[in-house]
C-alpha cells in the first residue's frame, strides 16, 4: 500500500524540470532578496504592497511603500521600462503581493514577488525597518 505522498507518482524529470524552473521566473525569496541587497547587487525595485500603515510599523529596508491598489504607470513611471520589479506582501496569507504583481505586468512591467513577504522575511532572522 503507498502513501498519500506516493500514490500520485511524481512528474517525470523532464516536466519536473520544467515547472520548477518555471516557477523562478515568477517569484524569489527572502535569503535571495537580502543577499543582493548586503552584497551590493540589488539590480530590483522592491515594493511594499501593504498599506503605508502596516508599512511604518515595519517593512523590509530599502523597500518602497506602494500599497497594490495604487499601483499605476504615474507611480512608476520615474523607473525605466525594463527595470524588475520584486513586491511582497504580509505573508503567504495574504494575496496583495499576486494582486500587485498583476497590476506590474498590466502595466507591461518585468515582476517577480517574494514568496512568503513580511512573515518570511521575519523568519529568515532578517531586521525590519521603521
Amino acid at each position: 500500500m503507498s502513501s498519500s505522498v506516493t500514490q500520485i507518482p511524481a512528474a517525470e524529470s523532464a516536466v519536473a524540470l520544467e515547472h520548477f524552473e518555471s516557477a523562478l521566473r515568477f517569484e524569489t525569496d527572502c535569503w535571495d532578496v537580502h543577499d543582493a541587497m548586503t552584497q551590493g547587487h540589488q539590480d530590483f525595485v522592491l515594493l511594499d504592497v501593504r498599506s503605508h500603515e502596516l508599512y511604518a510599523q515595519g517593512h523590509v529596508p530599502g523597500a518602497i511603500s506602494l500599497p497594490h491598489r495604487k499601483i499605476i504607470e504615474s507611480a512608476i513611471s520615474r523607473f525605466s521600462n525594463d527595470t524588475m520589479f520584486v513586491v511582497y506582501c504580509a505573508g503567504p496569507h495574504c494575496n496583495g503581493a499576486h494582486r500587485g504583481a498583476i497590476r506590474l505586468a498590466k502595466l507591461g512591467r518585468p515582476v517577480k514577488m517574494m514568496i512568503d513577504g513580511i512573515t518570511g522575511w521575519i523568519d529568515e532572522g532578517f531586521a525590519l525597518a521603521q
